[in-house]
């Protein structure tokens, strides 16, 4: 019946299975996109609690400046579905303050690029959204010195359980202003979990787990994945679906080098595996899938298995994920089972330049991490 409901839907994937090997499967595979991914998060959220509503730039009428809220406007109406001016201080502060009003409720919210989502017992809470994470500078005190420390400041009897959402990172073409990595802005912030989701499995089980949670959740997306597709189970695709906040996940087996990153740059590090595998390298990925907190624990494990570490991500150098990744290994356990130095694969420590060219030089790039593996492993 499920290979059928897949047939029916028009989503079955088979590339590269035959009907035989799709008949002996216990679930059916579907190809979601990144995008859809999230839009199917929220419309379930949206649909299990009544309480949530969205709120941001351009996510009603317009569907949201990346259809990521496409359709759900036309289906919950405008009590749930609600623009916003562009004015991020004050609506990022009205956010913040609607999640106030849940003391002794649930309430999420999800602040875009252009986005917030969130729960109230109430019948008509506010809503709030950012164009790209780049603009939540315009309201960053709404998001540390509101959402962050009004649950530790007022010993407990405050929760503030808002998600907030948005592209996040490198895109094209985009320049200087609108092309920052906020892992490390946002993860340096205690108060805050940080989330960054890499494939559609990550951003529908993330973003679930983000809506549910009491506590002020940064969403980081990547504009450049949002159409990428990616195969998900049935399982997967339940309504009830959640990957866990705080815990990583092992992508690829291997023996000879750990490769840690988050978000687009995790595509990248399999990409390089599979080019040095045939080298006779096995990497082992790790999927960070969160910030904050770190899943010191699986990053620990892997390293004491392979003896070496490489972490590979978008934003710039200093104080980055990666310095404080290996910062948590020199300090621990697995520090006495490292072979050679740790070493970072990081963006260019510059602002971004417009020229495609500079671009491409300015981000990690499948070769770079070809290159620090080699170098790690002194070949």
């Amino acid at each position: 019946r499920s290979l059928q409901r897949c047939f029916k839907s028009g989503l079955l994937v088979g590339h590269s299975r035959t009907f035989r090997d799709l008949s002996r499967s216990h679930s059916c595979v579907l190809a979601v996109n990144v995008r859809d991914a999230l839009n199917q998060a929220m419309d379930e959220e949206l649909e299990r609690d009544e309480r949530v509503f969205l709120l941001g730039e351009e996510v009603a009428q317009y569907d949201g400046a990346y259809k990521v809220s496409r359709g759900l406007w036309k289906k919950y109406g405008d009590k749930r579905i609600i623009d916003t001016p562009i004015t991020e201080m004050g609506f990022a502060g009205i956010a913040v303050g609607a999640a106030f009003m849940t003391a002794f409720s649930s309430c999420a919210w999800a602040l875009a690029k252009g986005s917030a989502l969130y729960r109230l017992p109430f019948e008509s809470p506010p809503s709030c959204c950012f164009m790209t994470w780049n603009f939540s500078m315009q309201a960053i005190d709404q998001v540390i010195n509101s959402a962050a420390k009004t649950y530790y400041m007022s010993a407990g009897a405050q929760p503030v359980p808002i998600v907030f959402r948005g592209p996040n990172g490198s895109s094209a073409g985009v320049a200087a202003q609108h092309s920052q990595c906020f892992a490390a802005w946002y993860g340096h912030c205690p108060g805050l979990k940080v989330v960054s989701p890499w494939n559609s499995e990550d951003a529908r089980g993330l973003l679930k787990a983000a809506i549910r949670d009491d506590n002020p959740v940064v969403f980081l997306e990547n504009e450049l994945m949002y159409g990428v597709p990616f195969d998900l189970s049935e399982e997967v695709m339940q309504k009830d679906f959640v990957v866990p906040i705080g815990k990583a996940k092992v992508e690829r087996q291997g023996t000879h080098i750990t490769l840690v990153s988050h978000s687009r740059c995790v595509g990248f590090c399999l990409d390089a595996a599979t080019v040095l595998a045939k080298e006779g390298v096995e990497c082992e990925v790790v999927n960070l899938r969160t910030i904050r907190p770190l899943d010191v624990d699986t990053i620990e494990a892997s390293v004491m298995k392979t003896g070496h570490l490489v972490t590979v991500e978008g934003g710039w150098p200093q104080y980055g994920v990666g310095a404080e990744i290996c910062a948590r290994v020199m300090e621990g356990p697995a520090f006495n089972y490292l072979d050679a130095p740790a070493v970072r694969v990081t963006g260019v420590d510059i602002p971004m330049p417009y020229a495609k060219i500079l671009e491409d030089h300015s981000v990690p790039q499948i070769k770079d991490i070809i290159f620090s593996v080699k170098k790690v492993l002194n070949m």
